[in-house]
C-alpha cells in the first residue's frame, strides 16, 4: 500500500443535507423543521413549557436546604481495603494514607481528606491515615491487629 492509495472506508463520511432548495425538494421550503412559530427558529427553550399552565417545576413544593458549603469526603470501606490488598493493589506492611489510596486507584486524584467507614470485614493488619473514621470502623481495624491514625480536617487541607 501506498501514500497515495489510503482513502477512508465506505460510508465514513457522510455529505451534509443541502436545504432550503425549494419545494420540489426533499428538505425544501421548511427544511425539516415543520411549521411556522417559535421552534422553526434557532435558540429555541422551550424545555418545561406546558402550554401557559403552571409548570410542574413550579406547582411541588421545595422542602430542605442545600448547603453550597458541604465538603463531601471520599469513603473507603473496610471491605474495599481487604480486596485491594488481596489483588496486590495495596501494601499491608505500609501505611495507607490518601497518596497511596490514589495510587491504587481507590480514590480519585485531588482528595486529600478520606473517610473509614465499617462495611465489610478486614483480615489483615493495616496502618490507617484518615480524616475521619467512624467508631466500629476503628474498632474493626484494632481487632485485626491495625491502627487509625485520624487527622484534622484543617491538617488535611494544607
Amino acid at each position: 500500500m501506498q501514500l497515495n492509495e489510503i482513502k477512508d472506508n465506505d460510508g465514513a463520511r457522510k455529505k451534509r443535507m443541502r436545504v432550503g432548495r425549494g419545494i420540489g425538494c426533499t428538505k425544501g421550503k421548511t427544511c425539516g423543521r415543520g411549521g411556522k412559530g417559535q421552534t422553526a427558529r434557532t435558540g429555541v427553550r422551550i424545555n418545561g413549557f406546558e402550554g401557559g399552565q403552571t409548570p410542574i417545576h413550579r406547582r411541588l413544593p421545595k422542602r430542605g436546604f442545600n448547603n453550597i458549603h458541604r465538603v463531601e469526603y471520599p469513603v473507603i470501606n473496610l471491605g474495599t481495603l481487604q480486596k485491594a490488598v488481596d489483588d496486590g493493589r495495596l501494601d499491608a506492611k505500609k501505611t495507607v494514607n490518601a497518596e497511596a489510596l490514589i495510587a491504587a486507584g481507590l480514590i480519585r486524584t485531588g482528595s486529600v481528606a478520606v473517610k473509614l467507614l465499617a462495611k465489610g470485614e478486614l483480615k489483615v493488619k493495616l496502618t490507617l491515615e484518615v480524616t475521619y473514621a467512624s467508631k466500629s470502623a476503628v474498632e474493626a481495624v484494632e481487632k485485626a491487629g491495625g491502627s487509625v491514625k485520624v487527622q484534622q480536617a484543617e491538617e488535611a487541607k494544607a
